[in-house]
């Protein structure tokens, strides 16, 4: 690395804060800072405006900072935003200590630093966050592993296919919960990498982990995972429900556009059942048979 990095900074309406965070992660953001309600500032630290939030973003080079801010822009076009060139600081541990352990029914799912706190009697997953996202602490990452965790408990053997798989984690909690073949893709190589690094750590090393398109993945599956961002859900949805005979968990879905996205996977032959909802956050639940 060099010994300037490049920080984006971006203030926006508090309720579009996770769904920005969410596109600088895909944007391969080192680390967020975020600034919100919830959090008050430090002495000397710039605080977000009422009602808003301020996302700080650091990124290694300057082309995909960048192109990150350009998504930002696309995305939320009122939202105001910035580059700056920064001194290369140590800020790794402040990083760290963002990224909590969560529990979900059977499952404990945490980073390598919080490993030792896993309680025996969970099914305990590390996942080492780097760049990619889905640590468990994200609310539509919880929402997903507590779908897992039921559908595991009546389902064991069941096929499993998930997509944009990102740091591995679905993938991993449903094959350690007794799925059969079970497949992950992303189009993001370094999350491919750091998925398939993730699988071997938990020793789950038969999970296929690639870059695949979709179309190029063989078979239909019981169970078919998206945790990805709404517009993509949409996009994605023929390819998505071609790949179903059962049950299909989406999720990175926020409560406004849960209607959208449900009325995509209806007109593909799909039934909506009962969901749930973490904050602001949507898990759409589908049978496809």
């Amino acid at each position: 690395m060099s010994q300037t990095y490049l920080s984006l900074t971006v203030e926006l309406p508090e309720e579009e804060s996770e769904a920005a965070q969410d596109l600088l992660h895909e944007g391969n953001a080192l680390g967020l800072e975020v600034r919100d309600r919830e959090q008050p500032t430090m002495p000397g630290v710039r605080a977000p405006a009422p009602g808003e939030a301020l996302i700080v973003a650091y990124f290694e080079d300057r082309e995909t900072a960048e192109a990150a801010q350009a998504s930002i822009a696309e995305s939320f076009p009122h939202a105001r935003h910035g580059l700056e060139e920064q001194p290369q600081q140590d800020w790794s541990e402040q990083w760290k200590s963002l990224i909590k352990s969560v529990q979900v029914g059977r499952l404990w799912v945490g980073p390598p630093w919080e490993a030792d706190k896993a309680p025996q009697d969970k099914v305990r997953i590390v996942i080492e966050p780097k760049m990619a996202f889905g640590t468990g602490d994200h609310p539509t990452t919880s929402l997903c592993l507590a779908a897992v965790d039921t559908f595991m408990a009546t389902r064991p053997g069941a096929t499993v296919l998930d997509v944009g798989t990102g740091t591995g984690v679905l993938a991993i909690a449903a094959k350690k919960l007794g799925a059969g073949a079970t497949v992950g893709t992303d189009n993001d190589p370094t999350s491919v990498e750091l998925a398939q690094e993730n699988c071997v750590d938990n020793g789950t090393p038969d999970i296929d982990v690639s870059g695949r398109e979709l179309t190029q993945v063989s078979g239909t599956f019981d169970l078919v995972l998206a945790n990805i961002l709404a517009n993509t859900l949409i996009e994605l949805a023929p390819l998505i429900v071609a790949k179903a005979h059962g049950r299909l968990i989406l999720a990175g879905v926020l409560a406004h556009q849960r209607q959208d996205v449900e009325d995509a996977y209806r007109k593909l032959g799909c039934t909506v059942l009962e969901g749930a909802q973490q904050g602001e956050w949507v898990r759409i639940d589908l049978d496809k048979r």
